[in-house]
């Protein structure tokens, strides 16, 4: 049952018209499909505020996680995601991941999060929306020697909740990401230093 919601989740995103880099959403269009001409195994999720309120009808009320991620994905305006995995190192550019993080450097965002690590090869950014002293957005973005993942959240969200999007279609990914930005984050927070730059 869970696997036909999920597939039937992603078919309404792949029947969509990509939101991705329109409609005022800031990722460089250019990069990304750059990015995916040459990755060995694409995903992208593009689920907008429509697509989200349809999916959390086929969440069980009356299950505790199931409810909690219905009310979460209730106030979300959209959820972008975009996984490249490459065959071999060297297959994207670090001008292209500085491209990414510029088109974040605007007055709302804040970066939370910036980490290198394994001599630069693997970096993670965490960056948030604030409007009005609330959180209205949620960047991430995590990148290894030959693997890219882009996620992108609209609307009012915490690191501490992506894990429970992981079972929405195609976003399995978030838990490894929030956990990942989290232990980066209370690192950085208690003052540590982790890899080089951080």
């Amino acid at each position: 049952m869970k696997n036909r919601i999920g597939c039937m989740i992603l078919a309404v995103a792949a029947l969509a018209a990509s939101a991705w880099g329109q409609g005022g959403l800031l990722l460089p269009v250019p990069v990304e499909k750059a990015l995916a001409a040459r990755a060995s195994n694409v995903t992208e999720v593009t689920l907008n505020k429509n697509m989200l309120d349809f999916a959390a009808k086929f969440m069980n009320g009356k299950n505790q996680n199931e409810a909690a991620a219905r009310q979460l994905i209730a106030g979300l305006d959209g959820i972008y995601v975009r996984e490249y995995e490459f065959d071999k190192e060297g297959q994207y550019s670090s001008d292209e991941i500085d491209k990414l993080r510029q088109a974040f450097e605007t007055p709302e965002w804040t970066p939370i999060v910036h980490t290198r690590e394994h001599k630069g090869t693997e970096t993670t950014d965490v960056m948030m929306k604030q409007v009005n002293g609330e959180t209205r957005g949620m960047f991430v973005l995590t990148a290894e020697p030959k693997e890219l993942t882009i996620v992108l959240i609209l609307g009012p969200i915490h690191m501490d909740q992506l894990g429970m999007l992981k079972g929405l279609g195609g976003l399995g990914s978030l838990s490894a990401v929030e956990k990942k930005a989290h232990a980066e984050a209370k690192t950085q927070l208690k003052g540590g230093k982790k890899g080089g730059d951080q």
